[in-house]
């Protein structure tokens, strides 16, 4: 089985973990800071808060940014649940921003309209999560735009999207953002095993994001009550969780990110491969926009579906995977899931998502995949969409 997405781990990101096994420190010591500043300098961000997973950074940054019950969040019907499950864990409560059928990101002219609607009958968003599906950055100057205008804050969750540009600047600079989210998991461009990570630029998010992480404990001084009874004190002065990254995944992160800009690179020649060979077959091959480098973390293609019989995409589907070909669907819309249908979302809602739910299928897309891998599923599609 070609599997739609694999990490690739080398000699010496078995060194760099196996030094981390060797040391004093398999959690809280030297190399987390490290892993946070080399994420930090490399997004030209000033902070990075490591976490377990990009679901726990999100949460964090969400409490961060002050949400909670009362406060609503938007973000885009087509992204793993995670993305809105961050709202609900603060209590918050959720809606979503139809996408643009082009980029399949969150439509900033959906978002401008629903605004124009929410302002009218009271029910503004606090935060929008603009998610960078497949890699491929938001609008996020028009998005940043509007946040001025209706007062909103923005979370980027660009756990797709590490390596990637937008208008020639790192993702995850927060130059229209407050704060930005990674993930680390195996399939993502980059691994820690699972981990995350949120970077922002402001000095105050940041402060909240490390005492949420670690049960909200602080050995801080400044931040306590009254002077400390000795060295051993601490202060719980807040609610927090064991989100912590542990030494060996960040260990593990460094190394990595030393190939980083090597991978998103190797994804770009495989894109390209890929679009050539897409030409002649019924498939819409992505889009990318000109103002955006993307990171490439999947490789989507939408099937032309006019004059096929019912069903036909989840009969290709299944007909890859017994070709041997892991494709997978990123990702069915959260709005259609029984647990957000019972808040009220329906079939419908969202037209843009549910369409291109219908259509899409993931392709395999890794850094270390073999043109003979590539030509083996290229080969696959063309026979199913011939049969």
């Amino acid at each position: 089985m070609i599997p739609y997405g694999r990490q690739d781990i080398v000699n010496a990101d078995i060194e760099a973990v196996t030094n981390v096994l060797k040391s004093d420190y398999l959690t809280q010591g030297p190399a987390v800071p490290r892993f946070e500043q080399a994420a930090a300098a490399y997004c030209g961000a000033v902070h990075a808060v490591a976490v377990n997973s990009a679901t726990s950074a999100l949460h964090i940054a969400c409490l961060a940014l002050g949400l909670g019950p009362g406060d609503w969040l938007w973000t885009s019907p087509v992204s793993f649940v995670a993305s809105s499950n961050c709202a609900l864990y603060c209590g918050a409560q959720v809606d979503f921003v139809d996408i643009d059928p082009q980029t399949y990101n969150l439509c900033p002219i959906a978002l401008e309209q629903k605004l124009v609607d929410a302002e009218k009958a009271g029910r503004l968003p606090k935060i929008v999560v603009p998610v960078h599906l497949c890699g491929q950055p938001c609008d996020m100057s028009a998005i940043a735009a509007l946040a001025l205008r209706f007062g909103f804050r923005v979370i980027e969750d660009a756990s797709h999207a590490i390596g990637g540009k937008y208008q020639g600047r790192a993702i995850g600079s927060c130059q229209y953002s407050d704060i930005t989210v990674f993930s680390f998991h195996p399939v993502k461009i980059i691994t820690t095993a699972e981990g995350g990570m949120s970077v922002t630029n402001d000095d105050t998010l940041a402060e909240r994001m490390r005492l949420l992480r670690s049960h909200g404990i602080t050995r801080d001084a400044s931040l306590m009550t009254h002077e400390p009874d000795g060295p051993w004190y601490y202060q719980q002065i807040d609610l927090g969780f064991n989100y912590r990254l542990t030494e060996l995944q960040a260990a593990l992160g460094l190394s990595q990110m030393e190939r980083l800009d090597a991978y998103v690179a190797r994804r770009h020649q495989i894109a390209k491969r890929y679009d050539k060979m897409f030409a002649a077959l019924p498939v819409k091959t992505p889009w990318q926009h000109p103002d955006g480098y993307s990171g490439l973390h999947l490789y989507v293609v939408r099937l032309e579906l006019d004059g096929r019989p019912e069903g036909f995409h989840r009969t290709a589907f299944q007909r890859l995977q017994a070709k041997g070909i892991g494709v997978n669907l990123h990702y069915i819309p959260i709005h259609t899931q029984p647990y957000y249908q019972k808040m009220g979302f329906k079939q419908g809602d969202f037209p843009q998502a549910e369409a291109y739910y219908a259509e899409a299928i993931s392709l395999p897309m890794f850094a270390v995949m073999t043109d003979d891998q590539q030509d083996t599923v290229v080969a696959a599609l063309a026979e199913v969409l011939q049969a």
